[in-house]
């Protein structure tokens, strides 16, 4: 006995500092040896990072990365695992009689990214259980119950399986995860008890939905073609109304019963403007109406619902306008020369715009504010540029109020996004600081980079437009027209006389700039400048033959 204490006493004294007698580490040895050495053992351990990782099931086969499943190697930790010493001494007496040890290197799993990363693959790892339900099939001869029969699934275990890949995750290859069936929450008999039962009264007659101010009659084949029956979750089953499906069916009737949300906006026609507040409005929430329809049409008499509302709020409600400063006029301008069919659809985009509000930090597109401006919206044929010379087109005219919205938004100090000039000078507008629009291609777009809201006032005349803003003035904006250098001739076309054929004489091209200052109205100082540079080409001299 003396003899064992004084050999055990003796390998104390020998391995102090060093790594258990006996260890291996995923079949590395590592008995015996410094601190150094179990450290590049463990460092020739480490994965690499994108290497797959292949999970199988009798299902299937799914391959992760280590970071998807939520898993990591912790070297510091294996290390500290190596150099234990075991505190028992016939631990110690077994490895100095030639034991081996195994040291489990030390992994860490992050269970939500495990668990994440499972259901994402569940469709190939995984056997769902089929959950007992009914449906209805539609016949001439009327509606019918038919019974879904359950079945069982099969799922991974996750608990064990997050030990096994853990402990095989080092070793490559294949991992097998462990199983577990599981059941269906609704069982056969509920199944043959709900179609001999509740499902045929489900369908036994029509159902009446009412809603506010109109309401519809559901057929039971309406009733069939909406509904199913599935699991309550407490082992039964209940009637399923599909939304979709009964907003499909029911929407064109119901839908005139909803109440639209108004925005706030502002009344101008004083010295200051006024808030007009916002109304809310409501729309058909169409689940909550599918779900009283399920439960009344299980009662076997007095069968009617109504239709379920949701609270819909509008998307500048009053308290939010009032601290949008919308205080002042802060820019205004005005063009005019246009002919009478440019006018009438001058006058349908201004009223269109008449109102629009750029809320701080947003963006103002004419294009997507308007949407399409055809003839089925009211604008009518008028004079457009076409590849360099005029043209007849539905809604010629509206480059005159983008200009005239263009010229507003510039001298209102707001952010040019995008905006394209005219191909040639038309000269009832300002060189260099003009805009077209066309539907689909060419837009113009400002931003709002003030703190204050945008009000866009509109004004149209048989004579002239005029687009107002209101906000609250923080800056001033000087406008600095360039000289005229670079003319070109004009060419000459001939095409065949007839409506499409618009004779001019043509003019020179030339090429100018515009320089936008803003400066801070409180303090004077410059706060932008900006040159922009603008090639008209010549105005092609047409001729009608």
């Amino acid at each position: 006995m003396l003899v064992f204490i004084l050999a055990l006493s003796i390998d104390v004294i020998a391995t102090h500092g060093r790594s258990e007698r006996g260890a291996t580490l995923a079949g590395l040895d590592v008995g015996n040896v410094s601190r150094d050495d179990a450290r590049s053992a463990v460092d020739r351990l480490r994965p690499t990072p994108a290497a797959p990782i292949h999970l199988r099931t009798p299902s299937g086969t799914a391959t992760f990365t280590a970071a998807e499943l939520g898993l990591s190697f912790d070297a510091d930790a294996t290390v500290e695992r190596v150099m234990t010493q075991p505190r028992s001494l016939w631990t110690r007496l077994a490895a100095l009689f030639g034991a081996d040890v195994a040291v489990t290197p030390v992994i860490r799993v992050d269970d939500a990214a495990f668990n994440e990363a499972l259901d994402a693959k569940r469709s190939v790892l995984e056997r769902a259980a089929v959950e007992g339900g009914v449906h209805f099939t539609i016949t001439p001869d009327g509606t019918t119950p038919v019974g879904d029969f359950p079945s069982a699934g099969l799922r991974v275990d996750r608990a064990a399986a997050r030990e096994v890949v853990s402990a095989s995750w080092l070793d490559g290859g294949v991992i097998d995860m462990p199983m577990e069936a599981f059941s269906p929450t609704v069982g056969a008999d509920t199944v043959r008890r709900v179609v001999d039962t509740a499902a045929k009264t489900y369908v036994s007659r029509s159902v009446r939905v009412d809603g506010r101010g109109g309401g519809l009659t559901l057929t039971p084949r309406q009733l069939g073609q909406v509904s199913t029956f599935g699991p309550d979750g407490r082992g039964g089953l209940t009637p399923v109304v599909d939304a979709k499906k009964l907003a499909g069916l029911a929407s064109t009737i119901l839908r005139p019963t909803e109440k639209r949300p108004v925005n706030a906006t502002f009344a101008v026609g004083g010295a200051a403007p006024k808030v007009v507040p916002s109304r809310g409005g409501y729309a058909i929430d169409w689940t909550g109406t599918g779900q009283r329809l399920g439960r009344a049409a299980l009662e076997p008499s007095a069968r009617r619902s109504e239709v379920s509302y949701r609270e819909t709020a509008p998307a500048l409600d009053t308290a939010k306008a009032n601290t949008l400063g919308v205080k002042e006029v802060v820019s205004e301008f005005t063009t005019g020369g246009f002919s009478s069919a440019s006018g009438e659809n001058i006058r349908l985009v201004a009223e269109k715009v008449d109102g629009a509000i750029v809320l701080p930090g947003k963006k103002f597109s004419l294009n997507t504010f308007t949407g399409p401006r055809g003839s089925a919206q009211g604008y009518v044929s008028s004079t457009i540029i076409d590849h360099g010379r005029a043209a007849k087109a539905v809604g010629g005219g509206i480059s005159q109020f983008a200009t005239t919205l263009y010229n507003a938004a510039y001298f209102a100090g707001l952010d040019d996004v995008d905006h394209t000039e005219h191909a040639y000078y038309i000269s009832r507008y300002p060189e260099a600081r003009e805009a077209t629009v066309f539907e689909g291609a060419i837009d113009l777009v400002f931003g709002n980079n003030t703190a204050s809201g945008i009000y866009i006032e509109t004004q149209w005349t048989p004579a002239s437009v005029t687009v107002r803003m209101w906000s609250t003035k923080t800056v001033e904006v000087q406008s600095i027209t360039g000289d005229r250098f670079a003319y070109t001739d004009p060419s000459t076309i001939r095409l065949p006389a007839g409506r499409d054929c618009l004779a001019s004489a043509g003019q020179r091209g030339f090429t100018t700039s515009n320089t936008r200052v803003i400066t801070d109205r409180a303090t004077h100082r410059q706060i932008y400048r900006h040159t922009r540079t603008v090639r008209y080409a010549p105005e092609p001299n047409v001729v009608c033959t």
